[in-house]
């Protein structure tokens, strides 16, 4: 296919079915990790920025993103990582968010606050902590069991009620 007949918009379209290696349900650009469209000439580009800086998951993401655009037949394709702005749960779609909490993994409950204006950093007690929902029987009786889960942008909680351990998709 000559890259002059594909929009961008076929381009999001594709990438939009293209899952993320660690979470399968939620597309990378449901996660928001694919930042930018566009072509240059014949060339495909593609930005996108990891979930934190040592992702182990962005090489394999890399490759599903080419491959998925080779598949529809793209030839030249470049793909950029660019680290700032820094990703946020911010830019997760609505849409994956749904797609987290059908899967069992409680979606992000806040949105990222910039506190790099603040002058001297933010004192103890300044942010309340987060009213997490199981995502097994709805219940907000839940409690954190450790910061680490299945991979580093997870935490484990467990359900007070139902009494199931879950993931939750932390907040940054």
């Amino acid at each position: 296919m000559n890259a002059q007949e594909v929009t961008t918009s076929q381009v999001w379209s594709w990438l939009g079915e293209v899952p993320d290696p660690e979470i399968p349900v939620i597309s990378v650009v449901d996660l928001g990790i694919v930042r930018d469209v566009a072509f240059d000439g014949d060339e495909c580009v593609v930005t996108i920025t990891p979930t934190y800086s040592g992702c182990p998951a962005m090489q394999v993401i890399s490759e599903l993103v080419s491959e998925a655009l080779h598949a529809h037949g793209l030839e030249k394709v470049k793909l950029v990582n660019r680290l700032s702005p820094a990703w946020t749960t911010d830019w997760m779609s609505e849409t994956g968010k749904a797609a987290l909490k059908g899967y069992g993994i409680a979606p992000p409950v806040q949105q990222a606050i910039d506190i790099s204006g603040l002058r001297g950093g933010v004192k103890r007690g300044a942010f309340k902590e987060p009213e997490i929902t199981c995502p097994n029987c709805g219940s907000t009786h839940t409690q954190l069991t450790s910061q680490f889960g299945s991979t580093p942008c997870k935490a484990l909680y467990k359900c007070l009620d139902c009494r199931e351990p879950f993931d939750y998709f932390k907040c940054h």
